[in-house]
């Protein structure tokens, strides 16, 4: 069966109710990157967003998972070298200077908004911090592409560029992916392609665009929890990620604050390429 085939196109209604949940997320993400401040577990920055969806009634997307054990939790708290999928613990303590990629999904009335952040702890050092520039901008250099017409290979390939045009690698085993009626759905987006190849950008698509950079290397390591996924060589590792909606006017992206602000912005230039002021 094609992609072109399995990729769910959602309504205008669906598309606001993604909305509705992606302004919860956003808060919930606002809610923990405000969390991470020296002497804080990463527990603690898990309980932030936690508290959030809670009030909101909202279901968390991560937590119960499949996998080698059911995700515990309905954030993922990533520190320096894990890239994903790390387990909040209170064993994990934060310390000035390291970066923290926290990953949050909320459920609202069936449908899933998907985004991540990466913030720094305190003073964060320069390679971090040029790390967390790339990371952020190769997103919005995703999101530009995101017009009907365009092809998935056009996300892909801004994303590669612009993150190795600055010196870093990103991971082939982990993607993007459409989203909405389920975390995962069709299709697969890879954060490294061709442009002008793979399936052809229709109005209503939603995908989460999810570029995830490493310094020095492409290789990733599962930690021994069955879930934590470090760079190979335990350097540091940056994410961000939206969910988009493909519509005419260009794309419409579901997981900011009520405001129109993204929870976290690392540097402004990236987000005003397309977050313009009228």
């Amino acid at each position: 069966m094609s992609w072109e085939r399995q990729v769910c196109i959602k309504s205008a209604e669906e598309i606001k109710v993604m909305r509705e949940a992606g302004v919860i997320n956003a808060e919930a993400l606002k809610a923990a990157a405000e969390a991470c401040v020296p002497g804080n577990s990463t527990w603690d920055v898990n309980a932030a967003a936690d508290a959030v969806l809670k009030k909101y009634h909202v279901v968390s997307a991560f937590k119960g998972v499949p996998g080698p054990i059911p995700y515990p939790s309905s954030t993922c708290v990533s520190v320096n070298n894990i890239l994903v999928h790390g387990i909040p613990s209170r064993n994990v303590v934060l310390k000035e200077g390291d970066i923290v990629s926290i990953d949050c999904g909320a459920t609202l009335r069936g449908y899933v908004a998907d985004s991540a952040v990466t913030v720094g702890v305190g003073k964060v050092g320069e390679e971090a911090a040029k790390l967390m520039d790339a990371t952020e901008g190769s997103l919005y250099e995703g999101i530009l592409r995101m017009v009907p017409g365009n092809h998935l290979g056009d996300i892909s390939a801004a994303i590669q560029a612009f993150a190795e045009d600055r010196g870093f690698y990103l991971t082939k085993q982990y993607t993007g992916h459409g989203v909405g009626r389920s975390m995962w759905e069709a299709p697969q987006v890879p954060n490294y392609g061709t442009a002008g190849v793979g399936l052809k950008l229709k109005a209503g698509m939603t995908l989460a665009i999810e570029p995830m950079l490493l310094i020095g290397t492409e290789d990733t390591k599962v930690m021994k929890d069955g879930w934590s996924v470090s760079s190979a060589n335990k350097k540091l590792t940056g994410h961000f990620e939206h969910s988009i909606a493909i519509t005419e006017d260009g794309p419409m992206i579901l997981t900011l604050l009520d405001n129109d602000e993204p929870p976290v912005v690392f540097n402004p230039d990236h987000k005003n390429r397309i977050l313009k002021k009228n």
